[in-house]
Formats: C-alpha cells, structure tokens, sequence
C-alpha cells in the first residue's frame, strides 16, 4: 500500500534494487541462524582447498536479498512470497558487494499477483544468481 492506504499500483517494467557488501558477520550470522555451518563458508582452511580457493557466501544469504526487495521496495510492504525459482551462477565471496534486483514481468490485477524476474550481480557487474518470483500483492487482512 501507498502512503495514502490505497493499493499498491504494480506495472510491468517496474524495477528495484539494493545493495549491500556480503561481511564475515553475515556469513556466521546466517549460518548461526539457519545451522548451514557447511565450513566451505566457515573455515578458511578448508575453503582453500575446495574449487573457489577461500570461504564462499551461502547462496540462500544472497537470495535473501531479493526478499529483502520484494518486501521493502517492489511491491513493497505487504506483499508475500507465493514462488521462487533460482539458479545459482557465480559464488560470492566475504567482501563483494551485491545489487539484488527485481523487475515486474507480468502482473495480474484479477488475482493480485505479479511475477518478477530476480537477479543478483557482484560489483563488477556479473549475475550471480538469477531466477523468478511470484508475490502476492497486499492482500486484504484477515477478518
């Protein structure tokens, strides 16, 4: 919903972004939060032996920020994550900055809901993850 309470208005072509710097923090963060301590996150040693030579992102903290778009910015507060497809790309390493964005591709005012096309690239530009969404949008409240 806008500021005035009314209805989002959602048009194909739309698009957000974000953008954040993937830390040491977030990485043991997530993983405390989820228990994914797989230690090619985790542990420097172990990372530096596996085909990415050091300690990668979890790729669901990536993905995260997509949700982070969906319900913050575009469609924004309200809407709910009714699909995701993902395919993961490129690893993220401690220390890249990531620009998650959406950008409406279809809609449908009879059911509220709009499908968005998802990506996230590293800061030199290169998709890391890409996939396609499927939100509700601001549903009535539950009486």
């Amino acid at each position: 919903m806008d500021a005035a309470g009314s209805r989002q208005t959602i048009a194909v072509g739309q698009r957000a972004s974000l953008t954040r710097t993937i830390t040491d923090t977030d990485i043991s963060s997530f993983a405390a939060l989820t228990g994914d301590r797989n230690p090619l996150h985790l542990d420097d040693a172990f990372a530096a032996r596996s085909r990415f030579g050091r300690r990668v992102a979890h790729g669901l903290l990536c993905a995260g920020l997509i949700s982070a778009v969906l319900g913050t910015k575009l469609p924004g507060a309200g809407a709910i994550y009714l699909q995701q497809s993902l395919r993961f790309l490129r690893p993220v390493f401690p220390g890249d900055t990531v620009t998650a964005t959406v950008e409406v591709t279809a809609c449908r005012e009879d059911r509220r809901t709009a499908t968005l096309r998802t990506t996230c690239a590293d800061e030199n530009g290169r998709i890391v993850l890409e996939g396609e969404a499927v939100v509700l949008l601001d549903p009535p409240p539950r009486l």
